[in-house]
């Protein structure tokens, strides 16, 4: 089994970034909660390869989002897929 950790980095990395996470999202059937959506169990055959299923069933990607300048981090905590993130993560 592999496990992939996704980093990113700067106000481009995470713009980049939050859309890579909507593709993988709609690939694995996860909505913007965590929770999947979808209609395939093919969808849930390799989602630990970006994702930690949390003990309620919430799937968290295995993700490091970084930068200096707070307002590009405000903008991925404030975009469509702002229940992904755990912010209380290496804060």
């Amino acid at each position: 089994m592999r496990e992939i950790l996704h980093i990113q980095g700067g106000q481009c990395g995470n713009q980049i970034g939050a859309k890579f996470w909507e593709v993988v999202c709609a690939e694995h059937g996860i909505d913007s909660t965590g929770r999947y959506q979808g209609d395939n169990d093919l969808q849930l055959e390799r989602v630990n390869v970006y994702y930690n299923e949390a003990s309620c069933g919430r799937f968290v990607p295995r993700a490091v989002l970084m930068d200096l300048e707070p307002g590009t981090m405000d903008s991925v905590r404030s975009g469509p897929y702002e229940s992904l993130i755990d912010t209380g993560s290496g804060n």
